[in-house]
């Protein structure tokens, strides 16, 4: 096997969408992973600074949120703005759950991740740095 050029990886489409049945809303919505940067983004929205340090993880209404950013048409475009999250978050939990679920599937989200980000709140990274 050949190794992949530059222009094949940037040509490959392999963000991944799937249709999910939500009998709570009954019907389907197609869910699609996140790229790269939206999951930074994600992640990055979730976690309150001060002073260059992760303070907390910001958990509330962490469903609708991704879910505001994953639901799409069967062509990948967003259903939701990151604005709509609030009135998703009204919606029911069950099929949240499982449209976040989905989500977290397709776009490589494990539950090990958010305990990484946890982890950052008990470590100081900066305590053996002779700058800090």
């Amino acid at each position: 096997m050949d190794a992949l050029t530059r222009e094949n990886i940037l040509e490959i489409q392999d963000i991944q969408i799937e249709l999910v049945h939500v009998p709570e809303w009954g019907g389907d919505v197609y869910v699609k992973g996140m790229t790269g940067r939206e999951r930074d983004q994600f992640e990055a929205s979730l976690v309150e600074m001060r002073g260059g340090r992760t303070t907390h993880i910001k958990l509330e209404n962490v469903r609708a949120k991704l879910v505001a950013l994953t639901t799409c048409d069967e062509s990948g475009e967003r259903l939701f703005t990151s604005k709509d999250a609030e009135e998703l978050g009204k919606k029911s939990a069950s099929a949240l759950q499982r449209l976040f679920e989905v989500s977290q599937r397709l776009s490589g989200l494990t539950p090990a991740d958010v305990d990484e980000l946890v982890k950052g709140l008990e470590e100081d990274p900066f305590a053996a740095s002779p700058s800090a």
